[in-house]
């Protein structure tokens, strides 16, 4: 058994697919969700922790993978809240500038500043 299956509990090709494509999909959509309903970023880490339980359960059944395994829990959750959070973020730049043109301007990506600045 390789390290990178030891430590995460998965193959890289499950862990890559599973983990990071469709959960972390999934975990940018809620931070979506989350910015266009107006909650506080913070509620991204236990949707973020919710997603990386259902992550390892869908490695452990339809993988093989190991369900208890701690290290693929943090990387999984720790990947699903980044991946929250950097949408909660654009997201909310987009509301507060099209929300408030009179007040804000887009500053990059991921930012906005008062008109004016």
């Amino acid at each position: 058994m390789n390290p990178f299956h030891q430590f995460l509990g998965s193959a890289p090709g499950v862990f890559f697919g599973l983990t990071v494509i469709f959960m972390g999909g999934c975990a940018f959509l809620a931070g979506q969700a989350l910015a266009a309903t107006w909650r506080p970023a913070w509620r991204m880490l236990p949707h973020g922790m919710m997603i990386a339980a259902g992550d390892r359960f869908l490695d452990y059944a339809l993988f093989h993978g190991v369900l208890t395994s701690p290290g693929g829990y943090l990387a999984a959750s720790g990947l699903a809240v980044a991946s929250g959070l950097l949408a909660y973020r654009a997201t909310r730049v987009r509301q507060m500038v099209h929300q408030y043109p009179w007040l804000y301007e887009r500053r990059g990506w991921l930012g906005w500043r008062a008109k004016g600045d």
